[in-house]
């Protein structure tokens, strides 16, 4: 069963404009004020203004006189809807090829089938949380079977990530506010004036008395949260993506059918691609079935490309994931990211020799879910930031870092503890303990000292590091360091640590 991830920007509006103004101090208390004729009120505030006991619907003038130093900005709500399409288009490029608007603070996604690419549901969503947070926005983001299950759910619970567990909607929603279920404010003030509290209230009334007092409304949000309706996301689109599409008279669902129509479709998209010079490097399948639901599927490649067998292999690689159910009505084939690619001569009579290309082989590999990386050089002699991951098929790194020391093969994410016994400062451990096990050192070169990035830590001013090479009875190498120079405590825990091995 798909399941779906609602992202909720509590502090939208003041996130938007701290982005937009970066001159505005960390500490600078926000609050976004709201009018109408005469009546001026807090619409948003950011987290100092609501701990200084700023909250929103206080009118700005009290606002104004509880905290002095508190800024206040007039809303902007234009602003605010481009805002989040522009994080909506991105979380499309990223995370999912079904992505929409959540109006007006939130988005919503169908990652079905992305979750294991990133190590299960809770990591994913760490991981969408930290991105966010990152590019200074505040996100809360939950995961349910439902959209409105899980868009409850990110505005309810005060916590970053809620993982709602597959078939648990009922007992994640039944004690949340009514004012969830995505109802309009008159029918949610009229439902409260009748003693409705929360959602497991309504859902245990009967249906014929609401429906007739408020419409279909009620009953339709509810039986959309608890998955008795579909309620499909339509993916936001814009004018700058190209895609293509075919609708059938008569719903389809054979894997050769499927496959057939998806190969006309990348042809279609070629000669798009072709005639604005663009090649595509993620492309998306999407699948609208006859009951109203959607599938998607999606194919990254390394560098821009639009080699119609290759693309067209891509995603016969993977339509066996289609679940047709009653039929498929239209695809649609959408170019999500393109970049400029220029026609180039790939072979000559002249020249024998030709450069294998391994694109096909990382995109493969990329279209598994397996992250397919480089590492190039970093001018720093901190061990592990000498060096950081480029893209696959990225430009050549021209920069070097030369070391006056050797580095071992195998360099560990991060160091190792170990027990050493060695003559403070200069000498190197006479033997070490490392995961249980006591080496004997027969030979040790050292020590080499290393200084931290004062320039960019102010706790790093004093650290340094001295490392050894140290080889055991067995001929085993290791990299080890203190952590300090052997006198000063200021300057390190003089704790000693494994680093790296050498081959």
């Amino acid at each position: 069963m798909p399941r779906v991830v609602s992202i909720f920007f509590p502090d939208l509006p003041t996130d938007r404009i701290r982005r937009a103004d970066p001159a505005i101090p960390v500490d600078q208390a926000i609050a976004v004020i709201s009018k109408s004729g005469s009546k001026r009120w807090v619409s948003a505030a950011d987290a100092a203004a609501r701990n200084a006991g700023v909250h929103l619907g206080m009118p700005a003038a009290k606002a104004q006189a509880l905290f002095q130093g508190l800024r206040m900005i007039d809303a902007d709500a234009a602003a605010d809807a481009a805002a989040l399409e522009r994080i909506t288009m991105w979380a499309l490029s990223q995370y999912s090829p079904i992505v929409a608007v959540d109006p007006p603070d939130g988005i919503v996604m169908d990652t079905e089938g992305a979750d294991h690419l990133q190590g299960g549901e809770e990591r994913m969503l760490t991981s969408v949380a930290n991105r966010f947070r990152a590019k200074g926005l505040t996100a809360r983001v939950a995961i349910a079977d439902t959209w409105g299950a899980a868009h409850a759910c990110a505005r309810a619970i005060n916590r970053e990530t809620v993982v709602v567990p597959s078939g648990g909607t009922i007992r994640a929603v039944e004690r949340l506010p009514i004012s969830l279920l995505r109802l309009p404010e008159k029918i949610v003030g009229d439902l409260r004036t009748l003693g409705f509290r929360v959602i497991g209230e309504l859902s245990a009334t009967a249906r014929a008395p609401l429906a007739l007092r408020f419409g279909p409304e009620v009953g339709r949000r509810l039986d959309q949260m608890f998955g008795r309706i579909c309620e499909p996301i339509d993916p936001i689109r814009s004018p700058e993506l190209i895609e293509v599409s075919r609708a059938f008279a008569e719903p389809i669902g054979a894997a050769e059918t499927i496959n057939k129509y998806v190969g006309r479709l990348v042809v279609q998209l070629v000669a798009e691609l072709q005639r604005k010079g663009l090649g595509v490097r993620r492309t998306d399948l999407i699948v609208e079935k006859v009951d109203g639901t959607r599938q998607a599927i999606r194919a990254g490649t390394a560098k821009p490309v639009r080699d119609v067998a290759w693309l067209t292999k891509l995603f016969r690689d993977r339509t066996e994931k289609i679940e047709p159910g009653f039929g498929i009505e239209k695809l649609t084939l959408v170019a999500v990211m393109s970049e400029p690619l220029e026609e180039k001569q790939t072979a000559s009579s002249l020249v024998d020799d030709e450069d294998a290309d391994i694109t096909p082989l990382i995109d493969v590999f990329g279209n598994r879910g397996q992250r397919v990386y480089r590492v190039a050089p970093v001018a720093s002699d901190v061990p592990e930031r000498s060096v950081q991951r480029i893209a696959a098929v990225g430009e050549e790194v021209t920069e070097g870092w030369v070391h006056h020391w050797r580095r071992p093969v195998r360099l560990f994410a991060r160091p190792d503890p170990i027990e050493a016994i060695a003559l403070l400062p200069d000498h190197p451990p006479a033997s070490i303990t490392w995961r249980g096990k006591r080496h004997r050192v027969k030979r040790a070169d050292g020590p080499e000292r290393v200084f931290g990035e004062w320039w960019k830590r102010d706790s790093e001013f004093e650290a340094v590091r001295d490392y050894f090479v140290i080889e055991n009875e067995s001929g085993e190498r290791y990299w080890i360091f203190r952590s300090g120079d052997g006198i000063d405590p200021e300057t390190g825990s003089h704790k000693w640590f494994m680093h790296g091995i050498f081959g």
